[in-house]
């Protein structure tokens, strides 16, 4: 079954190249013109990727963006006519998995898209893979325990205080990677190629953003971390 990517634009020219350049790829290619359309589409089609223009009509593409990241876990792949820092970061807060500028080439756009369906396809594999009970000698391995809060790596599960903690996808990737190197100064950099990939060119940006929404589900004082601590000029690490 072919892969689905709900195009969300209301430029007809881009609309008509976008739709052509992905179908070439095999992908199954829904068109919507506006926010409100946008919205009822994705959850007609449920589809495996969203490209999403910022400026539409009805409904903005960051309100559409902060709904859908509410309703599914797709990646969001986000465009705008603008190259201001303040909207990238404001598409990554409400839930965009990467962004870009326009005008783009369309190999790009392309590349973008295999990458973070390529990833998602990483991850089902491996939560696949994760359900399927290890044996009782590997369990150990299976559970990072750090007092209160337990990342339970076969069932992608974390527990903080007994109770599940609802993590999205790259948020678990990088509490994991962050509590297998507890102790240890991680720079950005090196978070973003570990799980991000070394193809992503989102920015560091996009660390601290993550960062900040696990401190804001795991710390009881978020302003004041102590699991995941900033190391000024460098990056993170992780103190259990």
């Amino acid at each position: 079954m072919n892969l689905k990517i709900l195009v969300v634009e209301d430029e007809p020219a881009l609309v008509d190249t976008l739709e052509y350049s992905l179908t070439r790829q095999g992908y199954d290619v829904s068109i919507a013109s506006d926010g409100l359309k946008a919205l009822e589409i994705a959850r007609q089609v449920q589809p495996d990727l969203v490209v999403l223009d910022v400026m539409l009509p009805n409904l903005d593409g960051f309100e559409v963006c902060r709904i859908l990241r509410q309703e599914t876990s797709a990646p969001i792949l986000m465009l705008t006519a603008r190259a201001e820092e303040v909207d990238k970061v404001v598409g990554l807060e409400v839930g965009a998995d990467d962004y870009m500028t326009k005008p783009f080439s369309m190999r790009e756009l392309v590349a973008r898209v295999k990458a973070l369906l390529r990833r998602v396809r990483l991850v089902r594999e491996e939560m696949n893979t994760a359900s399927i009970e290890p044996p009782a000698s590997e369990f150990a391995v299976e559970r990072l325990t750090f007092d209160d809060l337990i990342i339970d790596l076969s069932r992608r599960e974390v527990l903080l205080k007994g109770a599940a903690c609802h993590l999205k996808p790259k948020e678990f990737e990088l509490l994991l990677f962050l509590a297998r190197n507890r102790g240890i100064v991680l720079s950005r950099d090196l978070i973003l190629e570990r799980v991000w990939g070394w193809d992503y060119d989102g920015g560091s940006r996009t660390v601290d953003v993550h960062v900040r929404w696990l401190r804001e589900k795991l710390e009881s004082d978020p302003a004041n971390p102590l699991r995941i601590v900033t190391v000024r000029g460098i990056g993170y690490r992780f103190d259990g």
